[in-house]
Order: C-alpha cells, then structure tokens, then sequence
C-alpha cells in the first residue's frame, strides 16, 4: 500500500541554531547553505518517493522555522495501523520549540486528533518500530554552549542529546503491550536515534546499527535482541548516515531509500534481505544541517488508513507534493 509521507519546503532551510555538530565548522562558525542545491536535492528526494509508491504532503514553509525541513522530529502517530490514530507531539529543543505550533494545526487538518509529550523528546527520530519492539533512543540533555580546552580552537561546542529518559513513562502507556527497547545514544554527532538505527524488511525486522553511536551496554542489548537480523554497519558508511534510511512499499516490492555513496557491501546485504536499495544525494541536508533521508520524512504508515473525513481528504489534496510542485 502506498506510504503517506510529510515533508518540509526547503524554501528557507539554512543554519540558524547551529544546534548539532554538522551545523559549525572547526571554529564552531555555522555553516551556509548553498540554498538551490538544497531544493534541488529535496525534490530528488521527494520524486523519488513518489516514483516508489508514496503520497507526499508538504508542511508549509515559514522563514524563522528553517528546522522544519526535518519533519521526523515532529513526532509519531501511534498506533499506526487502523483508520484515524492520535498524533504525538514532540517537546524538542529551544531553537526548534516553536515548530510544534505549526505541526499541530497541520496534524489536525490532517485529520489526526493531537497530544502533546511534556518531557524533552523529539518524535521519530528517538522512537520508531523494529520487529516486536518500539525502539526508544535517549541521551544527556545538555545546554549547548562553548566550553574552554587546551588545544586549537581553545573551545568546543557541547551539544547534547535531544530527548530524555524520561519520556519513557509517557510513551509506554501509549504503545501499551508492545515492548519499548531502550537504548542510550554516545555521539553528538548522532543526536538521534534514526541516525544510528534504521528498520527495514517486511516486518522490520531486521535492523542495520552503527554501534559506535551507542553506549556499550545498549549495543549488547542490541545483539542480544537482533541476534542474525543485525547488520552493522561500517565506520564510513554510519559517518554517511546509511541508518537514516527509509522503507517503502511499492506493489509488494520494497525498497530501502539510502544517501548515495555507501558502499557495495551493505548494498549487497540489504538485496540478500529481499530489500531493494534505492540511493539519493541529500548531502546538503547532511554536511549543513545534520539530517539525511529519514530526518526528511514522517511516516504517517499507510494512505489508505488516514482519517477519511472530506476536510481532512480536501487539505491533503490542497497540500500534496503534485499539487504544490507538479507531477513527475
């Protein structure tokens, strides 16, 4: 069944918060966007989904909100089979606070009831499906800010991670009897979970892990669980973000969406999944903003379980990729 799928117009992503290590360069100067090779890699993104079987609306953009081009951070549907479903609201950080005032309208002409999590958390990029479990991702919440050292520059920029342990206690009553796995994060460079994890397979089963990016004791609960569904992937392919990938369903075949440029190797051992990759050059959105494919998308699960009232058919017509962009 086809994929329905949110997307931010890059109309205004640039640097504003520098709120991650990919943001600022050794200095800890932030970076510039090279603003039209941004929308030419986003609408590769977004074609490419739509040439794979998903239907795609698009948040609108707003000039302080740059952020908004990263969606997953949004927060989750759950539960994500069945006709309606409530949209969780995610409480992300103080450079980004004020995207879950656009979010909520919009999930709501969507026609999603909302809710909102009260603890620090940051939606689907730290909680998503894999095989029976939910996988929750956490780390220290930091304020960011510049710190002295010996060395050159004299400083460095803590960052922190993005949702907190907390948030576990209202996520599991949500989810209910599905077992929430959580595990906590290690690099700053990979501040959320979807960064270093991403599920795939017909029932997502299996997992491809950067390990590094974990603490050791979650990176055992990891091959504890997953055991020969596990693949772990390479130091060059993790710096590439292959885990910030995305499955969809094309008439029974499924493909798994990747940057462009990780290797042969783990291309060989998705196909022997069944899995097809597909790869797409977001490099932009990586090297500038710290967010790859999946950070580009939220997964509302299937078009045919949306809620199915006419205002809220109406707004997602209003707001498809075709309509606002053109067909292929």
């Amino acid at each position: 069944m086809p994929k329905a799928i949110v997307m931010g117009d890059p109309r205004y992503f640039s640097v504003r918060g520098g709120a991650n290590p990919h943001t600022r360069n050794l200095l800890g100067i932030k970076k510039r966007v090279d603003p039209e090779r941004a929308r030419r890699q986003w609408h590769a993104l977004a074609r490419a989904l739509v040439a794979h079987g998903s239907a795609i609306c698009v948040v609108e953009p707003h000039p302080a909100l740059t952020g908004l081009v990263y969606p997953a951070n949004a927060g989750f549907r759950f539960p994500p089979g069945g006709a309606g479903g409530i949209f969780y609201l995610a409480n992300l950080l103080a450079t980004r606070a004020a995207e879950r005032e656009v979010y909520r309208p919009f999930m709501r002409a969507m026609g999603f009831a909302t809710r909102d999590i009260a603890h620090r958390f940051e939606g689907e990029a730290d909680f998503f499906p894999a095989g029976r479990f939910m996988i929750f991702t956490y780390g220290s919440i930091e304020r960011q800010r510049f710190v002295a050292r010996f060395g050159i520059p004299p400083w460095r920029r803590i960052y922190g991670f993005r949702s907190d342990r907390g948030a576990i206690d209202e996520l599991a009553p949500i989810v209910g009897a599905r077992p929430i796995l959580a595990l906590e994060l290690a690099l700053e460079a990979h501040y959320h979970g979807d960064t270093v994890l991403s599920s795939f397979g017909p029932r997502r089963e299996f997992l491809l892990a950067y390990l590094p990016g974990l603490k050791e004791a979650s990176r055992q609960l990891l091959r504890s669980e997953f055991g020969r569904d596990l693949i772990e992937l390479s130091e060059r392919d993790g710096a590439l973000y292959a885990a910030n990938s995305f499955q969809v369903d094309d008439r029974g075949q499924l493909y798994l969406l990747l940057p462009e440029g990780v290797s042969d190797a783990l291309l060989s051992r998705i196909r022997e999944r069944g899995v097809e990759p597909v790869l797409v050059n977001v490099s932009e959105f990586l090297a500038k903003g710290g967010g790859s494919i999946k950070c580009m998308i939220l997964d509302l699960g299937e078009v045919a379980e949306l809620p199915s009232e006419p205002s809220a058919i109406a707004f997602r017509e209003r707001r498809s990729y075709a309509k606002l962009f053109g067909p292929l």
